[in-house]
């Protein structure tokens, strides 16, 4: 105490780190607070040190030892509101949906907190070695938001491996040496004034910060520039009225989440493209011909020269209600027109006459000409209902009814791959312009996706995929997109301390062609999530093996944000639905400890993030080699890590090596592996063709999996089962996915949660009386509610009473007792007979290696 009643800014620095006073007794008690005492005789003037690195120093020292000694609970992430029905969509204060969040986070999750020291130690324990990141996430893996500040473009930068000034480098008496390589950097005369004042430094005193960034007004940005968000929605004519209904009730949900001042823009597509005049008191279309010849270039007219674009355009807060009367003229159109469009006699035209590609290639030409003045991203939902068969971009849809199998011919390598480059070059055109594309695909047809993924996720966009009409959640899918925020023209850096290096990257990004390590990102929401794995720079390792392994991630992006004004005439201010561009940059820097040994590499591991990083290799294998590769390279590492394993327990003496544990006993961290990789080998994602998996939705699968984060993958591969003895009392937290789990646990309800299905199981022998489905207002309900309100799809909730209703959606997903090659119920298979067939092989590899 007596240093703080000596030097009293030490109080300051202590609420600068957000310390609650009950805190502050424990604190002072701790022994490692000495170094405030330290700090406080230095600022007495026993030695001569600048005023800049004590106070500095000083503010550290606090933050650390709060850091130690104060560690908070995670705060709870922040709850979205779920879409309501469409006939009770709030039409109130929908920029409060958008806007009124708090601010964004990084998500950083290590499929081990302790790494291994040595590349020896590395192959020893067979474990994945890498990261999950989220950087535009809604909380940090604890629930903690980053410190916020200005002057992200004053944060000094190392000399010599250009990272980031943080909060875990040490400060010498002129300079700071780099947390990531020690290089010593001295202080310019600017960032000492700087420091001078540590409250207006968010980087000396979190090691988590977002800090805003300067951007010119020639850039685009700035207060004085108007960048106003910019929807336009393309929708496919040659389909079915069931199709365009579906649509219509789909974008009066997204106008209901569209803030004011928005711009909106409709076009169709078919054997014609329509331009929406949306402004004037009736809707007017206006059509441009497609050429049916592929050898001609382009359209014959540009869509500019059919209507100006801020004609086409048209303001939300002002035109909602004619955006609507127009969707309601939306009509089929019938095979009279696309014959005589074709040249084809009306009884030979199928449906068909898509030309999607054509259409999208004139759009973002259009929209091209505001980008940097109008708008800084334009997105664009496109809703196909089948294959582009028309125009350019038209797509091959009879591979899919070759018979590959009496070819010899793997179905699935050959399915997957795309048919031509004409959707990845369009992607790359619209990244110019500005232009990201989200694919709505409403169809049980082959349409493959294949080759239209690239328009979506290389642009910055989604894709979704809905197999019928009838029970399709893109109403609420769409309005979920909408209404959470976005980050867009984002730069992901990640960099590592000298003696590791980042391998391999995954994820819906595209790298920069010249500095290795970097990736853009077009467009990046809160779920979004990229994977890096790592191997060591060299053959010592960690060196030091007491020091930490660093790694930072630099987030660089844009965001629009409302702009507030007053009103002359009013005495109150008022929103004028104007919107500047903010460039932000977001800094995490982590330290991680080398292991002493395998056993605490083992103890560390994250099994969500091993699969995580699992599932993006074998989906790069299957693309490569083809689904069965990819299927004999993930149980090829499971019967590896229980070989390393089961090596390391017999080094360690405490099981000998004529038992091989296949259910890692002995490490609670890694018993969930086995199960999560049986259940990805018996997912769509890797089951085989022949078994009846759609190649557009494997897919689909692909690029919905590529970009979860670690534990909604984890509930999409292997489903969280959880039992209720009532709708109101839980029983058990989570079962095996499995019959035998059912009948043991005699509980009357169990809830099923696969990411993409909530499913409600009622036992055949539940007691009549109670209620089904379970009451609004009861605990599962709620349970039901947070779980739909905490995803970035729709789940479909789905409710079956045994022994009444048909139980097999819910029964395919108790897997464990299936053949993981194919989908029987058959007896002594499933699961068991998968845990004795990787015992073999782990057995074997034990065998060979001692023989070596």
């Amino acid at each position: 105490m007596a240093a703080f009643q000596k030097h009293p800014f030490l109080w300051q620095i202590l609420e600068h780190v957000a310390v609650e006073r009950s805190l502050l007794s424990p604190i002072l008690e701790n022994r490692a607070f000495s170094d405030v005492a330290r700090a406080a005789e230095i600022i007495s003037g026993q030695r001569r040190i600048p005023e800049i690195h004590l106070r500095v120093q000083a503010c550290q020292t606090v933050a650390a030892v709060t850091r130690r000694v104060a560690r908070p609970s995670p705060a709870p992430s922040p709850c979205r509101r779920s879409l309501p029905h469409l006939a009770e969509r709030e039409r109130a204060q929908p920029e409060a949906r958008a806007w009124s969040l708090p601010p964004r986070a990084m998500a950083v999750r290590a499929t081990i907190s302790r790494f291994p020291a040595t590349p020896e130690a590395l192959e020893s324990c067979a474990v994945q070695w890498g990261v999950a990141v989220t950087p535009f996430a809604a909380a940090d893996e604890r629930g903690q938001p980053p410190t916020t500040g200005s002057g992200g473009d004053l944060v000094p930068r190392c000399e010599h491996c250009w990272g980031y000034f943080s909060s875990h480098c040490d400060l010498e008496r002129w300079g700071w040496s780099c947390a990531l390589c020690g290089t010593l950097n001295g202080f310019d005369d600017d960032t000492a004034r700087r420091f001078q004042r540590p409250d207006a430094c968010p980087e000396l005193n979190a090691s988590f910060v977002d800090l805003e960034i300067p951007v010119d007004e020639a850039e685009g940005g700035g207060d004085a520039v108007q960048a106003r968000p910019v929807y336009v929605a393309a929708v496919d004519l040659a389909c079915s009225e069931e199709f365009l209904e579906l649509i219509k009730s789909s974008l009066l949900a997204a106008l209901e989440a569209l803030i004011p001042g928005s711009l909106f823009g409709l076009i169709t597509f078919s054997h014609k493209i329509g331009l929406y005049d949306l402004q004037g008191p009736i809707p007017v279309v206006k059509n441009i011909f497609i050429p049916p010849d592929l050898e001609e270039d382009g359209m014959p007219v540009a869509l500019e020269d059919v209507m100006p674009l801020l004609s086409f355009l048209a303001p939300i807060d002002t035109c909602k209600d004619r955006i609507a009367a127009a969707l309601e003229t939306l009509r089929p159109t019938s095979s009279w027109e696309r014959g005589a469009a074709s040249g084809q006699e009306e009884d030979t035209v199928l449906l068909g006459g898509r030309g999607f590609g054509t259409a999208m290639s004139a759009l973002i030409d259009y929209l091209s000409s505001e980008y940097g003045s109008t708008f800084a991203l334009a997105r664009v939902f496109a809703f196909l209902s089948g294959a582009p068969d028309y125009g350019a971009g038209l797509l091959d849809t009879r591979r899919y009814g070759e018979q590959y199998a009496s070819k010899g011919v793997d179905a699935d390598l050959a399915l997957l791959p795309e048919q031509i480059p004409f959707y990845r070059d369009l992607a790359a055109v619209a990244v110019q312009a500005g232009v990201c594309i989200d694919v709505f695909a409403v169809t049980d047809e082959y349409t493959d996706l294949a080759s239209l993924k690239f328009l979506s996720i290389e642009s910055g966009g989604s894709l979704f995929l809905y197999a019928n009409t009838d029970d399709s959640t893109l109403p609420q899918d769409i309005y979920r997109l909408l209404s959470r925020p976005y980050a867009f023209g984002c730069v992901l850096r990640l960099r590592t301390s000298s003696d590791f290096e980042p391998g391999n990257s995954y994820g819906h990004f595209f790298p920069d062609p010249q500095y290795e390590n970097v990736q853009h990102i077009i467009c990046c929401d809160s779920f979004a999530t990229y994977a890096y794995d790592f191997d060591f720079a060299h053959n010592d390792g960690f060196s030091r093996h007491t020091d930490p392994a660093v790694i930072q991630i630099a987030f660089q992006y844009s965001v629009i944000e409302p702009v507030e004004e007053t009103s002359g005439n009013e005495s109150q201010s008022s929103a004028s639905n104007k919107f500047c561009l903010k460039r932000r940059l977001r800094i995490r820097t982590s330290q991680y400890r080398p292991a002493r040994n395998i056993s605490e590499i083992y103890d560390s591991v994250d099994p969500e993030v091993v699969l995580h990083i699992l599932v993006h290799k074998v989906i790069l294998e299957s693309l490569e080699k083809g689904v069965r590769e990819g299927r004999q390279q993930v149980q090829a590492w499971l019967a590896l890590l229980a070989a390393r394993y089961n090596q390391a327990l017999s080094s360690d003496g405490r099981t000998p090596m004529s038992s091989i544990d296949i259910d890692f006993s002995q490490c609670p961290q890694l018993q969930m592996v086995p199960q999560l990789v049986f259940a990805l080998l018996r997912s769509p994602l890797l089951r085989l063709h022949e078994e009846g998996v759609h190649p557009d939705y494997r897919i689909y699968l692909q690029c919905l999996f590529s970009a979860l984060e670690p534990s909604s993958l984890a509930k999409a591969i292997y489903p969280v089962l959880i039992s209720y003895s009532s709708p109101d009392k839980q029983a058990f937290p989570r079962h095996s996915l499995s019959r035998a789990a059912l009948i043991m646990s005699e509980s009357p309800i169990f809830l099923l949660d696969a990411f993409t299905n909530l499913i409600v199981y009622y036992s055949s022998t539940a007691d009549p009386s109670i209620p089904f489905p379970p009451p609004r207002d009861c605990l599962l309900r709620t349970r039901i509610n947070k779980l739909k309100q905490d995803r970035c799809i729709t789940p479909k909730l789905t409710f079956i009473h045994g022994g009444k209703d048909d139980s097999t959606l819910f029964e395919n997903y108790l897997i464990e007792e299936q053949d993981v090659d194919g989908s029987g119920f058959t007896t002594g298979s499933g699961f068991v007979a998968f845990r004795e067939s990787v015992r073999n092989v782990a057995a074997e590899i034990v065998q060979e290696e001692m023989e070596s």
